[in-house]
């Protein structure tokens, strides 16, 4: 053997079983990031095409003003943290399992005198040797799902997608995933390589770095059997395999209520409301569209609805208390099935009753802000009619911003407007085509309004597809994230009992049964997630919230942060079964093993 190195091949090829959950968040790193800042590069690349064609030039304020431009930078730059730290909790409790593990090797090493800085070397060589077998395959798997994701994306969704490259290869995806890929490994394995190199050449005898240790004080039976006692006893006496397995169970919880956020941005960029038409029939002048025609138009072919709006503005309207808003108030008309689409899309706020809204009636609904002082129950003057307040939408759908600008603008029903108003006629027009719409449907559509009536085609307009994509590919990372953060808890726990064999021999030999032996494992691993969840709600939930301030609320006025209870409950959910699953295959384990091999070595 020429040098100590030479160890490093032969080690992997022995601990091969050990490394595989190694290597797997390794690829799992390279892969997330390869395929993230790849499927951004084919965006921008789309991007650059459309703008080419709609202006035939191109610059770098074009495309990082677009929707489209900011969803992709956006995405791809949290993203990109969020694999980091993932990969560097992973890797690191996946090494770090590893090195305890082989404790008895590296007290040999240091009997026949390798020294602390070459142990810390030999750790760090042998993570990199790693990195030949995991870059490569994650850097494959994160370029061909890219173009799997991109034809997918192209062929099935189509619309915006139509001009997004197939089989592009992405250098900044490419370098962005060796990049990740090392800089991780070097990241994780700094802290086992001095756990590795603190093993002192005594520990080659017994194997055990936890025997080395003095213990001050007896476990605390107080409240719990000593099978529980014990159990927690190992997750907490052991302070930095504590704080990698909680840091691997509260990842989930960060990771899950992060992409929740994401996903409540995408839907303020592109909101996907029922009632967005797909043609609009328009007058220059207000309400004067027959109302006659949306009932020759309904019973048209390739026509799903058609509803319409009736609006009148700058009408005298008085608070029954004093506000700072305008003394002013705009009325607008919506059919049952607008109303309905309000109730779907979820943006009334909470103790609005629409019901009461709809027909012939004295109630209304109002548009709300932050800076609003409107409360549901307020009643208005309007004419000789009082009206009251029976909800509130979250903002005002009739600015581009979604702020009220101190402006009260109160929805009726049909029924309600005519009574007030005494108009019947139309000002807007909107009409929902099916999906096998035909071009002469359209055009029959179009000869029906007339040229006397503005008609506008916005279904090239639609931003579903462009929606339906990018929820489909965070849910996918999640899925991905969430697998193997699962499998490194089953795994990291595993091997947390591992190292202990021969403890837990000995407890089966002084007289503990396998339920007991169960137990034990069951409350160490429900510490760890119950640490976890702690500390993954904690920072979970102020990312979350910091997140959501700095992508929505500073760029949608009127967004508001709110509890995502939902999320919360199925994530815990989840973690709760990481950990209940992560106690089945040591307790296995060690009803196998008999007590005679556990203690052999004692």
């Amino acid at each position: 053997m020429k040098s100590y190195l030479s160890l490093i091949p032969i080690s992997a090829k022995v601990h091969r079983r050990q490394n595989r959950m190694t290597l797997l968040c390794i690829i799992f790193a390279v892969f997330l990031v390869t395929a993230v800042f790849s499927m951004a590069d084919m965006g921008v690349r789309m991007e650059q095409t459309r703008l080419m064609k709609k202006h035939g030039g191109l610059s770098l304020q074009d495309l990082s003003g677009s929707a489209m431009g900011q969803t992709i930078y956006l995405a791809a730059a949290v993203l990109f943290v969020l694999i980091l730290i993932a990969g560097v909790l992973m890797i690191s409790s996946s090494i770090n399992s590893n090195v305890a593990q082989r404790t008895k090797f590296f007290g040999m090493m240091r009997c026949i005198g390798m020294s602390k800085r070459q142990i810390i070397r030999f750790v760090r060589l042998e993570a990199l040797n790693w990195c030949k077998t995991a870059v490569p395959a994650g850097l494959i798997l994160g370029t061909v799902s890219t173009w799997g994701l991109c034809a997918a994306l192209r062929f099935i969704v189509g619309e915006e997608f139509s001009d997004i490259p197939l089989f592009g290869i992405s250098i900044i995806g490419i370098i962005s995933g060796i990049i990740v890929g090392i800089v991780t490994v070097l990241l994780a394995a700094r802290s086992p390589a001095k756990r590795a190199a603190k093993v002192s050449p005594v520990t080659a005898v017994s194997g055990n770095s936890e025997s080395t240790k003095n213990i001050h004080r007896a476990v605390n039976t107080r409240f719990f059997k000593i099978e529980t006692a014990l159990g927690i006893h190992h997750a907490v006496s052991a302070k930095k395999n504590l704080i990698l397995m909680t840091g691997s169970f509260a990842l989930s919880i960060i990771l899950f209520l992060s992409f929740s956020v994401l996903i409540d941005f995408v839907g303020c960029l592109m909101p996907q409301l029922s009632s967005t038409p797909d043609l609009q029939i328009s007058s220059s002048s207000s309400n004067s569209i027959d109302e006659k025609l949306l009932d020759r138009i309904s019973g048209m072919e390739g026509v799903k609805h058609v509803y319409g709006r009736r609006s009148i503005f700058d009408i005298p309207a008085e608070l029954d208390r004093e506000t700072k808003l305008s003394d002013k108030t705009d009325i607008i008309s919506y059919d049952n099935f607008d109303l309905d689409c309000l109730t779907k899309d979820d943006v009334l706020k909470k103790g609005s009753d629409i019901s009461k809204v709809y027909g012939d009636s004295h109630y209304v609904l109002a548009t709300w802000d932050k800076k609003s002082p409107l409360k549901i129950g307020d009643k208005i003057q309007v004419g000789a009619s009082k009206l009251e307040i029976a909800g509130l939408l979250k903002y005002d759908p009739f600015n581009s911003g979604g702020s009220t600008n101190k402006k009260i603008t109160l929805i009726t029903s049909g029924k309600t407007f005519q009574r007030l108003t005494g108009v019947s006629d139309y000002s807007l027009v909107m009409i929902q085509t099916t999906k096998d719409a035909t071009d002469d449907n359209i055009k029959a559509i179009r000869n029906i309004a007339g040229s006397k009536y503005k008609f506008s085609d916005q279904r090239s307009q639609s931003t579903s597809g462009t929606y339906t994509a990018f929820v489909l590919c965070i849910y996918a990372f999640l899925a991905i994230i969430t697998l193997v953060t699962v499998l490194n808890i089953v795994n990291s726990i595993s091997m947390s009992v591992s190292a202990r064999i021969k403890q837990y021999g000995a407890m089966r030999a002084v007289g503990m049964d396998e339920r007991q032996l169960t137990k034990m494992i069951a409350a160490e691993s429900f510490t760890y997630a119950l640490s976890g969840c702690i500390a993954g709600c904690a920072f979970g939930l102020l990312l979350s919230k910091t997140m959501y301030d700095i992508l929505i609320t500073s760029h949608f006025g009127y967004a508001v942060w709110s509890l995502p209870v939902k999320s919360l409950i199925l994530i815990l959910l989840l973690v709760s079964f990481s950990a209940a699953a992560a106690v089945y295959g040591p307790a296995k384990r060690i009803r196998n093993i008999s007590v005679t091999e556990t203690i052999n070595e004692l």
